[in-house]
């Protein structure tokens, strides 16, 4: 069993570090999707991340592989799986920044899923960060093109992390941080075969530098992912989720020259203090904890 003491700033270190690495695969991968289809590229992503898992499989044995937690690990990996087919989707027809945005809607559906899941109860301080950041995305797209149907797309992205975030949070309380992961590989692993071969062709030689980066920086995503939800709570990690945003927002303008405008702006600025305030409310909640 792990250690799941609550450690909320290291929680949200781990999530800020999660932030950096994804935005830099989700551009990778929004490189790529021209050439190379969804199903190959979940595909790779997933064989490579159990490769990387392989030494640590080795090591548990069949007997170190048990789980007693099928029900919350297959939910786990449905969510995941869907959220990153959502997100590929969606990257292929709208900008970085908007497809990033969406996908980190997430926090605004945390609270509902955790409900609707075991009935669990947000804090009533946790709601202004939460708030703060969706005004904050609402900025942003607000001088974006009109919405389309890949916006809506993006946004199921959002609502499948925000149950994935739930997932890893429940199974971390009893799972140690590499059997999640190695759970829901399997689980994602199984279900990006069929799309794989249906949608098969070549990949191009010039795209596999970029897929392998994607395929291995999404793994030390994920397992900084899943560490940050060991050590703290979804309400209190998934905000810091925004600064993915600000992050996919340079990398757009880098790259694709999608340079945001003044109102754009003055959301990821909203972005930004959504999650400072979080990191303010979570040292100051364990300030009172350590006193007592």
């Amino acid at each position: 069993m792990s250690n799941n003491s609550d450690k909320p700033l290291l929680g949200m270190a781990f999530a800020f570090a999660t932030t950096i690495v994804g935005a830099s695969a989700s551009a990778a991968t929004k490189y790529i999707s021209s050439e190379v289809p969804l199903g190959s590229i979940v595909l790779i992503q997933f064989i490579i991340g159990l490769l990387v898992l392989s030494p640590w499989i080795y090591r548990q044995g069949p007997r170190g592989l048990r789980t007693d937690y099928w029900q919350r690990h297959i939910i786990r990996g449905l969510a995941g799986f869907a959220g990153f087919c959502f997100f590929y989707l969606a990257l292929q027809h709208i900008p970085l920044v908007d497809s990033s945005l969406l996908r980190h809607s997430a926090p605004l559906f945390v609270a509902l899923v955790a409900y609707l899941w075991v009935g669990a109860k947000v804090p009533s301080s946790r709601w202004l960060p939460m708030i703060i950041g969706f005004c904050g995305i609402a900025l942003i797209l607000r001088p974006s093109s009109s919405v389309s149907i890949w916006h809506i797309v993006g946004l199921g992205s959002g609502l499948s992390l925000a149950t994935s975030m739930v997932g890893t949070r429940l199974l971390s309380h009893n799972e140690s941080s590499s059997k999640i992961l190695f759970y829901y590989h399997i689980i994602a692993l199984v279900l990006s075969i069929p799309l794989a071969i249906y949608s098969w062709q070549g990949i191009p030689k010039w795209a596999w530098p970029y897929l392998l980066y994607n395929s291995l920086s999404i793994f030390v995503a994920m397992w900084l992912y899943t560490k940050a939800y060991s050590y703290a709570k979804a309400s209190v990690v998934s905000p810091i989720g925004y600064f993915s945003v600000v992050n996919a927002g340079i990398l757009g303008w880098l790259i694709w020259d999608h340079l945001p405008d003044t109102i754009a702006f003055a959301g990821i600025a909203v972005v930004v203090c959504a999650g400072l305030i979080t990191v303010w409310q979570s040292a100051r909640e364990e300030k009172r904890a350590a006193q007592h």
